[in-house]
């Protein structure tokens, strides 16, 4: 039920504000749930469009300062993983949660830059955490990448918005099988290399426009 709120939700914020999400899948006939989504993180756009494109069952990790924010606070503080990043206490908690979900069949979603990408580069550097996870879980990772949201909102300022499209890239899935603790930072790297190839492709406009869509 709260899913599918979030999912109304989504559907009518986006339409009043002008906003129109694009999913496009490069490899749509690979990919497999429960999965350990991981994806850019440059706008407050970002979060919205978890629930747009997303269509199905997925728990995110959030920061636990979003869900002060009025009604979408509401909705963020149930469903998505809470987690203070000042606690270790906290952080544990919220992975042990964010594991919980994926044996009971329901994917995540991690942002393994951990906040805003202010560094003018195509991505930060990532966090182990959600590639740690995908191993000890033996979950694939699900990388995705929003490629236009810091130019429908700026990360500076809630007050930069325009209107207009919104594209959700679903690259190829990544498989952990088999993998250990010791190759957490090898994952990481490829995953990294794959996102931050496909952020430089997408902004710079090199690519067809003809791909798999939902």
């Amino acid at each position: 039920m709260l899913f599918k709120l979030c999912t109304l939700w989504s559907d009518i914020w986006f339409t009043m504000i002008g906003l129109y999400a694009r999913p496009i899948h490069e490899a749509k006939s690979t990919e497999r749930r429960p999965c350990v989504f991981v994806a850019n993180h440059i706008s407050y756009l970002d979060i919205p469009m978890i629930v747009k494109v997303v269509r199905e069952p997925v728990r995110p990790l959030g920061k636990h300062e979003m869900s002060k924010i009025p009604l979408f606070g509401f909705l963020y503080r149930n469903a998505a993983v809470m987690v203070d990043r000042s606690s270790a206490r906290n952080r544990a908690r919220s992975v042990r949660t964010l594991k919980q979900f994926i044996r009971f069949g329901i994917s995540i979603f991690i942002f393994p830059e951990g906040t805003f990408n202010e560094t003018g580069q195509p991505l930060k550097s990532f966090y182990d955490g959600a590639f740690r996870i995908a191993i000890e879980t033996q979950t694939p990772i699900q990388p995705l990448i929003f490629p236009d949201t810091i130019k429908r909102m700026h990360y500076r300022s809630v007050f930069s918005f325009t209107p207009g499209i919104c594209r959700a890239i679903f690259l190829e899935p990544v498989e952990v099988a088999g993998m250990t603790h010791h190759d957490v930072s090898r994952l990481k790297e490829i995953v990294r290399e794959k996102m931050e190839e496909a952020v430089l492709k997408y902004r710079n406009g090199e690519v067809r426009e003809l791909r798999i869509k939902n």
